[in-house]
């Protein structure tokens, strides 16, 4: 897909059978297969919104060729850097059993890499189809550097829902005019947020609303009383969007690579790192109709009204028609946010049960707060950082799982608290201070096979505000989440434990709370972060450490031979 016009999933991947293995689209109808890829990181000239600058690329793709697979298979993914950045490649949403070293965090599970080697993914996709996605895992390079996923079932096995005619990737992201690494840069040198993104795209193009951009819309081509299914993903830095179609509304089918229970809808809500898959019924008069993206935006802290555009064009139809906006929610609906969200159900079907972790062996609560530091060279004399249980998470020199695995020491301590060290309210009047916010490489050690429950709290240091967090090596149960401050006395009894949307990043509402539950089966490192980049590079993450299990099949893999050094 990416920025290839209106060329459909099923349309491309008859061509790439044709034509053989090719870099990055390549889809094979055989289950088990090898699938190998070759990313080249590479810097190209790319123009936007009247302006062309260099940007960090894969195979100068913006965004990324598309990965695809079937369940069952294995994929190899060479990496080679020839740009002037270090990289890591995360597969966002991949378990990776027993497998950290193909996860792709810069510094937890691998050492990134260095400009001018390479470094090969090797990892199995076992229990997973749907929709997921890649990106860079390191500085704000994922601002260029992403692609879709797409894991088609087992052989014959059908979706659980009507087979789509075709099939569209929609990756919604953010465009900056300057390069984004200075912009980062800038921002920590004054103390202050980096400015925000020129704006926004829709597989990599902006759309008319903004100069400049009128060839740069993706248009996707339907044909009258088809069914379309398309695989919405958020790669944006920053910004949870709306998405919503012109006159059209969308049943939602899966999140997170996850089946749902199926809802209609005429808009979605979709946070950084989240995927959504809907089917699109193209029962309208033949036209031209707007796909439209805006920020979800219910703290004024920063005012982002940009919205990028795309195009669901009927075959037929001419390109000199106009299309209609859709009616997209508020910039600050909360009430759509939370509503469209507890909507969101697992399918909890025979063939996919949701296996919800009943009895809870270890209660973990973690506050998510926004604070400021000390800092002599800032223009303030301060800047911002961000906390979860009041620490402030600083990355190590070498990454997390080969320390663990190898007992090198004095390299992060397994003593993150399951609990905040001073309790207070929460989400009350605004605190201005940090509480003596502390530093360190602290991450949480979590007994094989245990099942984990973490209640996410925000809090009102400096201002409330949403944080999508994405936990990686797992996928967990969304099983409460409230507005105001959690209370283990009352609030689990309104518990979902029986069909609780499943997914790998949940969103923390504004000034509330988010439950979720997991087995933790899978042995290694796993980072935990808020998928907001600007709050995660102030410090709001930390790992956890789960232990291996007591058979030879439960316990980390060797690492492989080509693991970059630090």
């Amino acid at each position: 897909m990416g920025s290839c016009g209106g060329t459909s999933i099923s349309t491309a991947a008859l061509i790439f059978l044709l034509l053989g293995l090719l870099v990055g689209s390549f889809f094979s109808p055989s289950e088990g297969a090898i699938k190998k890829y070759q990313f080249d990181i590479k810097v190209k000239s790319v123009s936007r919104l009247c302006h062309a600058k260099p940007i960090v690329t894969v195979n100068g793709m913006y965004p990324g060729p598309t990965i695809y697979a079937r369940e069952g298979d294995r994929v190899i993914v060479n990496v080679t850097n020839y740009a002037q950045y270090n990289m890591s490649i995360h597969w966002h949403g991949l378990k990776q059993y027993r497998n950290g070293w193909a996860d792709g965090p810069a510094y937890i599970t691998q050492c990134p890499i260095q400009t001018g080697n390479s470094y090969a993914y090797d990892f199995n996709v076992t229990g997973q189809r749907g929709t997921l996605w890649w990106h860079a895992h390191i500085l704000w390079l994922r601002a260029t550097v992403y692609g879709a996923i797409v894991i088609m079932p087992e052989q014959g096995t059908p979706f659980p829902f009507p087979q789509p005619y075709r099939e569209f990737n929609i990756l919604l992201g953010e465009w900056w005019n300057a390069d984004v690494e200075q912009v980062e840069k800038q921002g920590n040198m004054l103390g202050l947020p980096p400015n925000t993104s020129d704006a926004h795209t829709i597989n990599g193009k902006p759309g008319p609303l903004f100069p400049c951009s009128d060839k740069y819309t993706f248009a996707a081509e339907v044909e009258s009383g088809q069914t379309y299914l398309l695989r919405i993903i958020n790669a944006a830095l920053n910004d949870e969007l709306f998405f919503g179609i012109a006159g059209h509304n969308m049943t939602v089918v899966e999140v997170d690579a996850v089946y749902t229970r199926p809802f209609t809808t005429e808009s979605i809500l979709i946070a950084p790192g989240q995927t959504t898959n809907v089917l699109v019924l193209a029962d309208r008069t033949p036209n031209r109709y707007f796909m439209a993206a805006r920020p979800f935006q219910d703290v004024p802290i920063t005012v982002d009204n940009k919205t990028a555009t795309a195009i669901l064009q009927y075959k037929g139809v001419p390109n000199t028609v106009i299309p209609s906006l859709p009616h997209l929610p508020n910039p600050n609906d909360t009430r759509f946010s939370l509503d469209y969200n507890k909507r969101l159900r697992s399918l909890n079907s025979p063939g996919f049960p949701a296996k919800v972790p009943q009895k809870v062996d270890r209660h973990l609560f973690y506050t998510v707060g926004l604070g400021t530091d000390a800092c002599t060279t800032c223009v303030n004399g301060t800047r911002l950082l961000a906390s979860l249980n009041n620490i402030s998470f600083v990355m190590p020199q070498v990454g997390l799982l080969q320390a663990h695995y190898s007992n090198t020491p004095r390299v992060f301590t397994a003593d993150f608290p399951d609990k905040p060290p001073m309790p207070f309210n929460y989400t009350g009047a605004p605190l201005t201070a940090n509480l003596r916010t502390a530093h360190g490489t602290r991450i949480a050690k979590i007994a094989f096979n245990s099942t984990v429950e973490l209640v996410l709290q925000d809090t009102n240091l400096l201002t409330v505000e949403s944080h999508p967090f994405h936990l990686h090596g797992y996928n967990f149960f969304v099983v409460g989440t409230g507005v105001g401050n959690f209370d283990p006395a009352k609030d689990p009894a309104s518990y979902n434990l029986v069909d609780p949307v499943e997914r790998n990043t949940v969103g923390v509402p504004t000034g509330g709370w988010t439950a979720i539950r997991f087995r933790a089966d899978n042995p290694g490192v796993w980072f935990m972060h808020c998928h907001l980049e600007l709050h995660t590079g102030w410090g709001l993450k930390t790992a956890f450490l789960v232990e291996d299990g007591p058979g030879p099949e439960q316990t980390i893999l060797p690492p492989p031979k080509d693991l970059p050094p630090c």
